[in-house]
C-alpha cells in the first residue's frame, strides 16, 4: 500500500500525493505517458528512491526501503526493461548470481545445479542450466531475470516494459508464466505502453499522469480508449495520421538486388519516393539485418544496392550518408544515442561539418538549429540537459531531430515507437508520414503489426533472412502478414514478386 507518496526532483515534482493499494496475487498494470511517473513510482517500492512525502506498507505495516537490498528482504524485486544477466557465466550461475552456494569460498558446482534444478521443476521453466546466458534469446534471458527474483524469495515481483523486444509467441509465453506466477500466490506489477497486453492480463490497473494518479480500477471496466483518455487527458481521434498514397510514376530511390550479408539470404526489393515500405516479421527473422547491410553498417557479401540509380557492391555508412541515406537504429541507447551527452550534441552529430568553420563548432548556429530542430520534433526544455534526462518518447525524437540534419533521400527507421507511450507515438508517426509527403523513402521495421498496417504503403514479410511474401492493398492484413511470418501458407499468396525480382 502507498499512501501520499511524492517525489521531486531538482525542484520538479515527479509524483504527487499517490494513494494505491496492491493486492496479494494479483497483476496490477500501471500505465501513462512517458514522464508521467510510472518508473519513479515503482523505483520507490523497489527501494531504489526515497519518497519525499507519504509512506509505503507492507502487510499493513509502515517500511522504508533504502536499497533494492532492502526491499528484497521483503520479497520485493525487479525487472527491468534492459535485462541484467552477465552473457559470459551460465545460466544457473545468473540466477543464484550473489547467493551461490560456497564450500570453502569456492562455488560448490553439484549444489549450485541441484538448486537450479528443483527451482526450474518448481517454476516449469525448461532451460538448460550448463550454458552461456549470453547465448540465449531475449525471451529466454528474462525467464532467468524471474527465476533470479523466486530464488531470491520474492512475492511481489515488477516487470517494466517486458514484451518490448519480443515477438507474438514468446509474448504469449511471458503472459503464461506471469499467470502462473500470480496463480501461486506471487503478486506482478505491470509496467506497459501496451494497452492491449494490460487489458489481457492484469485484473487491475492504474493510470497515472503528469505524476497524479487518475484513477485505478478493475481491466474489465476500462477500453483501450479509456485508457488513453486517462492518460493524455483527452481522446486520440487518430493513433495513425492519415497519409498520401505514394505515386504510382514515382521513381526508385533504393533497389537492392541479390543482397547476401550476415543474416541475409538474397534479398530483392524496390523503394519508391514517398513510399513507407516496411519490413515485417518475427524477432530474428533478419530484419534490422538487412536494414544494417543496406546502411553499410555491415558487410555485403553479395548483391548490390543502388541508391537513385548509382550502385555500390561495397556500401560504407560514410557513403550513405553521403548519398542521403540515414538510419534511425533499433537501440537507441546502444546504436543511437551519446546519453552522457548534452541533447544539443546528440542533435547536430550528424551535421559537425555543416555548422563548423575552422574545425570548430559555432555554438551560435548550432543553438540556433537546435532549437529549430527540438521544436519540429516537438521536444521542450533546456538543450543542454544530458539526453539520460529524457523519456524514451523524447529520447526517439531526438534521433529524429538528428536524421533532420541531414538531406535525405532515404529514411531508415528501425522500431522507432519501441519502449514509446502512445502519445509519442503519435508524434513519431506524424513525423514518419511528413517524410513520405516530402518524397522521401521510408523503409520502416517493426514488430508491431497494427503500426506496420498503420503506416504503410507496401510490407516485405521477412523470415529466416529472406522475403518470403509481399502484401500490399486489401492483401495487407494482420493475418496475412503473420501467416508468412511463422510460415504458415497464405491464401492466395503465390510466391513474393519481391524474393524473385526487384518490382519496377
Amino acid at each position: 500500500a502507498l499512501r501520499g507518496i511524492g517525489k521531486s526532483f531538482d525542484g520538479i515534482p515527479i509524483l504527487r500525493d499517490v494513494s494505491l493499494d496492491i493486492m496479494p496475487g494479483s497483476v496490477h498494470g500501471l500505465v501513462g505517458e512517458n514522464g508521467a511517473g510510472k518508473s519513479s513510482l515503482t523505483k520507490i517500492i523497489a527501494g531504489i528512491y526515497d519518497a519525499d512525502t507519504g509512506r509505503m506498507l507492507i502487510q499493513d505495516e509502515p517500511v522504508t526501503l533504502h536499497s533494492p537490498r532492502e526491499a528484497r528482504t521483503h520479497g520485493i524485486a525487479t525487472i527491468a526493461q534492459e535485462l541484467t544477466i552477465v552473457p559470459t557465466l551460465s545460466v544457473a550461475e545468473n540466477v543464484f548470481l550473489g547467493t551461490e552456494p560456497r564450500r570453502t569460498g569456492f562455488v560448490a558446482r553439484r549444489d549450485l545445479r541441484a538448486r537450479y534444478e528443483a527451482l526450474a521443476a518448481e517454476s516449469g521453466f525448461r532451460l538448460p542450466a550448463d550454458v552461456p546466458a549470453g547465448s540465449l534469446r531475449t525471451a529466454d534471458q528474462q525467464k532467468i531475470e524471474i527465476l533470479r527474483a523466486l530464488a531470491a524469495g520474492a512475492s511481489f515481483i515488477i516487470m517494466d516494459e517486458p514484451t518490448a523486444a519480443l515477438s507474438g509467441p514468446d509474448v504469449a509465453r511471458l503472459h503464461q508464466i506471469v499467470r502462473t506466477l500470480a496463480a501461486r500466490g506471487r503478486t506482478v506489477v505491470l509496467v506497459s505502453h501496451f494497452l492491449k497486453e494490460v487489458l489481457d492480463l492484469c485484473d487491475t490497473v492504474t493510470i497515472l499522469r503528469d505524476g497524479i494518479l487518475v484513477r485505478t480500477s478493475p481491466t474489465a471496466a476500462e477500453t483501450e480508449d479509456s485508457l488513453i483518455g486517462g492518460m493524455l487527458g483527452r481522446t486520440l481521434d487518430s493513433v495513425y495520421p492519415p497519409r498520401q498514397p505514394a505515386a504510382v510514376e514515382a521513381r526508385t530511390v533504393l533497389e537492392v538486388k541479390d543482397l547476401t550479408a550476415p543474416g541475409v539470404n538474397g534479398v530483392s526489393f524496390a523503394l519508391r519516393q514517398g513510399e513507407i515500405l516496411a519490413l515485417a516479421g518475427l524477432v530474428g527473422a533478419g530484419r534490422s539485418e538487412i536494414a544494417h547491410a543496406v546502411y553499410g553498417a555491415n558487410p555485403l557479401h553479395e548483391g548490390t544496392v543502388t541508391i537513385d540509380g548509382r550502385p555500390t557492391r561495397h556500401p560504407t555508412v560514410r557513403h550513405s550518408l553521403r548519398s542521403g541515406i540515414f538510419l534511425i537504429p533499433e537501440s537507441r541507447k546502444d546504436q543511437g544515442l551519446i546519453l552522457n551527452r548534452p541533447i544539443r550534441e546528440n542533435v547536430t552529430l550528424s551535421n559537425l561539418a555543416g555548422l563548423s568553420a575552422a574545425g570548430w563548432v559555432s555554438r551560435g548556429r548550432e543553438r540556433s538549429e537546435v532549437a529549430t530542430m527540438l521544436r519540429r520534433v516537438t521536444v521542450a526544455g533546456d538543450d543542454r540537459r544530458h539526453a539520460t534526462a529524457l523519456s524514451g518518447g523524447n529520447q526517439q525524437k531526438v534521433l529524429f531531430g538528428r536524421a533532420l540534419q541531414r538531406e535525405r533521400r532515404i529514411l531508415i527507421a528501425d522500431e522507432p515507437t519501441r519502449g514509446v507511450d502512445v502519445g509519442s507515438r503519435r508524434g513519431i508517426y506524424d513525423l514518419i508520414v511528413d517524410q513520405a509527403a516530402d518524397g522521401i523513402g521510408v523503409l520502416l521495421i517493426s514488430s508491431d503489426v497494427e503500426e506496420v498496417l498503420g503506416l504503410a504503403h507496401r510490407v516485405l514479410v521477412i523470415r529466416a533472412g529472406r522475403v518470403v511474401a509481399e502484401f500490399s492493398g486489401r492483401e495487407m492484413t494482420e493475418q496475412n502478414i503473420l501467416s508468412a511470418a511463422f510460415g504458415q501458407e497464405v491464401p492466395g499468396l503465390s510466391p513474393s514478386p519481391a524474393s524473385t525480382e526487384v518490382p519496377r
